[in-house]
C-alpha cells in the first residue's frame, strides 16, 4: 500500500464509520497542491511561463454538505484550468474511499493565470509528473472535509460588487479595424482594446455583480465552519510567481474576518472558497479610462479580494440559518461539435510553421504562427466531445456547473430562468472546453471566438448547454416538488 492510499483508506475509515444521523452535517478543508518542482510551467499566456517558486500556495478548498441521506462536495482548486482527466480520477478515488457519487462532486478551476499548468493551452505544457501527483491531492482534501463533518446550520445569501467587473469586450467602431490572426479584418468586437483605444467605442455586453456566498457554522456553537463564494470575474494577475490570484487573497481575508482569533484548538480551521462564475467577457480594467494605475505585485489583488470581501461579508450577515437544506444533483453529458481547419486550412497552417522562425526559447511570438500551431493541435481531436453539465440543490439555491469560460450573458440567462429563488453557475467545472460565447458573440468575432485548444465547440454550443442545464433544472424542480418541497 502507497503513503497516498494508505492516507485515503485511512481518511475513508473516518468517514465510513461516522454515524449518519438525520441531522445536517457540514465539513471544509483547504488542501495545499502547489508544484514542489521548479521551474514550474504556468498557465496564462500565449507562450509558455517558467515560475521559480510560490508567492502563494495553491490550494483545493473543499466544502462538503450531507442532509442525511446524501453528500454535496464542493471543491474549487487554484488551477488556471482543471483537464477532465484529472476532475475523474480525483472523483475515483473519493468514490472508492468515502462512496460519495461522481455526479455529487463539483471540482472545478479558479481561472487564476499564474498556476502551476494542469492543461495544456497554446504553447504552455504541463508537468507531467505534476499532473499525475495532483488527483490525489485533491481527493485528500475532499477525504478531510468529509472527515470533519459535524452537525451544522447553513444558509445562503447574495452580494453585489460592481465596482470590480468590466465587460472586456468592446464594439470596433464603424470605419475602423485590426487584423486578427488568420489575416482577416472582419472582426467587429476587441478584447482588452487598450486604454481610451480610439478605434474602440463601448463594451459588448453586461456584466453580473452579484456575490453569492452559501455558508455553514456548527450547530453547537455557531462557530463558521465554510463559505462557498461565487463573483464573475475572469480573474486579476499581478504576481510573477505561484499564486491563487485574488481568489486565494478572498480566502484568506474571509478567515481573518470570521475567524480572527485563529481556529479553536482540536477544531478544524474555517475555509473560505471563491468560484469563478460567468466570467468569460469580464475583467477588472476599465478601458473607458485614459490609462491604468501602477500598482505593486500583487497590491490590485489585495485591493480586489477586499472589495469583494465586503459584499460577501454584507450578504453573510442577511444569511438567515436553518438546521438544514435538502440537497440534490443531477448530471449530464452533451456532445457538441469540434471547429476544426479545413483541409486547406490546415496545410496553410503547416506552411506558417515551417517558414515562421522560433525565439531563442524555441517558442513563436507571431501570432498567426501561434493560431496555426493551434490548428494543427486542433486537427487530432475528435470531431465531436462530450461535455460535462451539473446542477445542484440547496434547498430554493440552484447552482450550475459547465467546464468552460463561460460568457456573463449565459449565466445571466440561467439566473432569470431558474425555477428555484436563486441561482449562480459555477464556470470550468469538471473540465476544461474552451471559451463559450453565445452565437452573436462568435458572429461579432474576437480572441474568445478565434478557433484554438482555448476555443473549439460548435458556435450553437452555448444554447445548446444553457438549453440543457434548464431542462435539468426543471427535472430537479418538478423532483423537489414531489417530495414536498424538500
Amino acid at each position: 500500500m502507497t503513503p497516498v492510499r494508505f492516507v485515503l483508506f485511512t481518511l475513508s475509515l473516518a468517514v465510513s464509520m461516522a454515524p449518519l444521523r438525520a441531522a445536517f452535517r457540514a465539513g471544509a478543508f483547504a488542501q495545499d497542491i502547489s508544484p514542489t518542482v521548479f521551474p514550474a510551467p504556468v498557465n496564462g499566456s500565449m507562450k509558455a511561463n517558467f515560475a521559480k517558486g510560490v508567492n502563494d500556495p495553491m490550494h483545493a478548498r473543499v466544502l462538503a454538505l450531507h442532509d442525511g441521506s446524501r453528500a454535496l462536495v464542493f471543491c474549487v482548486i487554484d488551477a488556471c484550468m482543471v483537464p477532465r482527466e484529472v476532475v475523474a480520477e480525483a472523483k475515483r478515488l473519493v468514490q472508492a474511499e468515502a462512496g460519495v457519487r461522481p455526479e455529487d462532486i463539483l471540482i472545478s478551476a479558479t481561472h487564476t493565470h499564474s498556476a502551476a499548468t494542469l492543461a495544456p493551452v497554446f504553447q504552455s505544457d504541463e508537468d507531467p509528473a505534476y499532473v499525475r501527483a495532483v488527483p490525489a491531492l485533491i481527493a485528500k482534501g475532499v477525504l478531510q472535509a468529509l472527515r470533519n463533518l459535524e452537525p451544522a446550520e447553513i444558509g445562503w445569501a447574495f452580494g453585489s460588487d460592481p465596482s470590480q467587473v468590466f465587460n472586456r469586450r468592446w464594439w470596433v467602431k464603424a470605419g475602423a479595424d485590426y487584423e486578427n490572426p488568420f489575416g482577416g479584418r472582419a472582426d467587429r468586437a476587441w478584447m482588452n482594446p487598450g486604454q481610451a483605444n480610439p478605434k474602440a467605442s463601448v463594451p459588448m455586453g453586461p456584466v453580473d455583480p452579484d456575490v453569492a456566498v452559501l455558508a455553514v457554522r456548527a450547530a453547537a456553537d455557531k462557530r463558521p465552519l465554510g463559505l462557498l463564494a461565487n463573483y464573475s470575474l475572469h480573474y486579476v494577475g499581478g504576481n510573477p510567481s505561484i499564486s491563487a490570484d485574488y481568489f486565494g487573497e478572498f480566502a484568506r481575508e474571509l478567515a481573518r474576518r470570521l475567524e480572527p482569533a485563529g481556529p479553536l484548538p482540536g477544531r478544524p480551521a474555517f475555509v473560505g472558497i471563491m468560484s469563478n462564475g460567468t466570467s468569460g467577457d469580464i475583467n477588472n480594467v476599465n478601458f473607458a479610462l485614459p490609462g491604468r494605475l501602477n500598482r505593486a505585485p500583487g497590491e490590485q489583488i489585495r485591493l480586489v479580494a477586499r472589495s469583494v470581501a465586503d459584499a460577501a461579508m454584507s450578504a453573510y450577515g442577511a444569511i438567515k440559518w436553518q438546521a438544514g437544506l435538502a440537497l440534490d444533483s443531477e448530471a449530464a453529458e452533451l456532445e457538441l461539435g469540434v471547429r476544426k481547419a479545413t483541409a486547406e486550412e490546415l496545410r496553410q497552417a503547416r506552411l506558417t510553421l515551417e517558414k515562421t522562425p522560433r525565439d531563442k526559447d524555441g517558442q513563436f511570438s507571431d501570432r498567426k504562427a501561434i493560431y496555426a500551431r493551434e490548428a494543427v493541435k486542433l486537427a487530432d481531436y475528435p470531431d465531436r466531445v462530450t461535455v460535462p453539465l451539473q446542477v445542484h440543490r440547496v434547498g430554493a439555491l440552484s447552482i450550475a456547473s459547465i467546464p468552460c469560460e463561460v460568457f456573463v450573458e449565459i449565466g445571466l440567462r440561467l439566473k432569470r430562468t431558474t425555477p428555484f429563488e436563486r441561482h449562480f453557475t459555477v464556470s470550468l467545472g469538471n473540465g476544461y472546453n474552451g471559451y463559450l460565447p453565445t452565437a452573436e458573440h462568435h458572429a461579432a468575432g474576437g480572441y474568445e471566438t478565434w478557433r484554438a485548444r482555448s476555443s473549439y465547440l460548435e458556435v450553437a454550443a452555448a444554447e445548446k448547454i444553457t438549453t440543457r442545464l434548464e431542462q435539468i433544472l426543471s427535472t430537479l424542480h418538478a423532483r423537489a416538488a414531489r417530495n414536498g418541497g424538500k
